[in-house]
């Protein structure tokens, strides 16, 4: 059976601020750092078949301490970048509310086809995600396949595998950073077997502040 392994990328200065963050590519806070040594020290143990991971600063430093503990190198995948945020890049909420605010309210109550300010929608980000799960069921029948992304592509991920409707990625799946979620594909399709889980941070990680 084929088990995928969705991680989000360690704390960034932005994750902790609630600024909009896609195409900046910021580095990983030292928390962060922390939090990719923790995860590789979890699961090194596992048998990895594949690492997918997105060719951001902050998800190829979360994936180097597991891929250097296993002897394995990244796939690396554009497909995997988070949400192109436009114009709201670097920006809080309460930003963008000020100088946004139709396509903000636009963008909160139907995400599918309303992006950010000359950003990306939800359908966009699905159309490059889903082909390297596609690629990745292609090429293994089974085993353990880590995919290290971002906070909105994976929910976006998560809602196509799951039967969610794509819209609601915001409502029905909380990612916060670090978190791992499991999907194993059984006889039946689609089987989630964690959501969000951090239990491999220590507690001080795991109260990082995030918005």
């Amino acid at each position: 059976m084929l088990t995928l392994y969705f991680l989000r990328h360690g704390e960034t200065p932005y994750s902790s601020t609630g600024a909009y963050c896609g195409v900046l590519d910021p580095n990983l806070t030292p928390e962060g750092q922390q939090m990719a040594a923790a995860f590789a020290d979890a699961y090194s143990a596992l048998t990895w078949d594949g690492v997918y991971v997105s060719p951001m600063r902050r998800t190829v430093a979360t994936a180097k301490p597991l891929c250097e503990a296993i002897g394995q190198d990244m796939q690396v995948r554009d497909g995997l970048k988070e949400m192109n945020f436009g114009l709201w890049e670097g920006h809080p909420p309460e930003w963008v509310k000020q100088h946004h605010l139709d396509d903000y309210v636009r963008w909160m109550t139907e995400p599918s086809w309303n992006p950010p300010t000359q950003g990306e929608t939800a359908v966009q980000v699905a159309s490059r995600a889903l082909p390297i799960i596609a690629e990745i069921e292609a090429k293994f029948t089974q085993g353990n396949v880590l995919v290290v992304s971002h906070k909105t592509t994976i929910r976006i991920m998560l809602c196509h595998l799951l039967g969610i409707d794509l819209g609601r990625y915001r409502d029905r799946l909380e990612m916060r950073v670090a978190s791992v979620s499991v999907v194993a594909f059984s006889t039946y399709g689609p089987l989630l077997q964690r959501l969000g889980d951090r239990s491999h941070l220590d507690a001080s990680l795991q109260t990082r502040q995030e918005l």
